[in-house]
């Protein structure tokens, strides 16, 4: 499985144990929406899965940070574009 992390203001958090019922299901739309435009992707040369990093200071203020090859980042790019 895509590893996926959130961190909202440096504090990692989790769909599952957000309180606010749509912050929670901003979250988990968002993770369900990368795990499919990723569903399959592995680096051709190691078969290792990208590592995404998604962070801000709000959900309305969110980056992403992808770990993995040149190759594998580049292609995680072209899919969630």
């Amino acid at each position: 499985m895509i590893e996926i992390e959130f961190k909202i203001n440096d504090r990692k958090v989790s769909p599952n144990n957000i309180g606010n019922q749509l912050e929670k299901a901003m979250l988990s739309q968002i993770r369900d929406n990368i795990v499919n435009k990723l569903k399959g992707l592995r680096d051709p040369k190691t078969g290792k899965q990208p590592k995404l990093t998604v962070q801000g200071r709000s959900l309305n203020d969110l980056s992403f940070e992808v770990s993995g090859s040149p190759e594998l980042i580049e292609e995680v790019k072209r899919r969630l574009t």
